[in-house]
């Protein structure tokens, strides 16, 4: 994919079905499942950037997840659809920063997770750079992502504001 075919789009996860064990006693799903939903439509996007399984099993580095603030939008119920989006915002030699989006399959957003993840070897492990051969692809997602609008949730922070 070239940077001038993926400007204005973001990534987006195949479709994912909620399943019964989600749903909590209201009737909705359970806060801990959107975190289940963000890791599996965020794994593919990490594979897309080159960090899916094949990556961790032959050269024993990996991604991990140092930071998340989760916002709950509005309730996912058991017969929807979602699908995930991805934003890169910025890395650095050591650390990507994504934000992302549970889509309902109707275009109305169900909650957004801004992360921040370490580059680990996972003989120690311990954070490290990420290879020469990973930084171009990096380089290329952050170009392109830098063409659409910083969400305007990126970078909250958590606080009652008393006057």
């Amino acid at each position: 994919m070239s940077a001038e075919n993926l400007q204005g789009q973001l990534y987006r996860s195949a479709p994912i079905a909620m399943e019964k064990e989600w749903i909590d006693y209201n009737g909705h799903l359970n806060m801990a499942y959107y975190n289940v939903v963000f890791d599996r439509g965020g794994d593919e996007f990490l594979a897309e950037l080159g960090f899916g399984p094949k990556y961790a099993a032959e050269r024993k580095l990996t991604i991990y997840t140092a930071e998340v603030h989760i916002c709950y939008v509005q309730e996912i119920h058991l017969d929807h659809i979602v699908t995930v989006t991805s934003q890169l915002i910025d890395f650095d030699a050591k650390r990507l920063h994504t934000y992302n989006e549970i889509v309902h399959q109707d275009g109305w957003v169900a909650a957004t997770a801004e992360v921040m993840s370490l580059h680990v070897d996972m003989n120690g492990p311990k954070v490290v750079p990420f290879p020469d051969d990973i930084l171009p692809t990096l380089d290329f997602y952050k170009q392109a992502h830098s063409k659409l609008p910083l969400p305007a949730r990126v970078g909250r922070s958590i606080g009652i504001k008393r006057k």
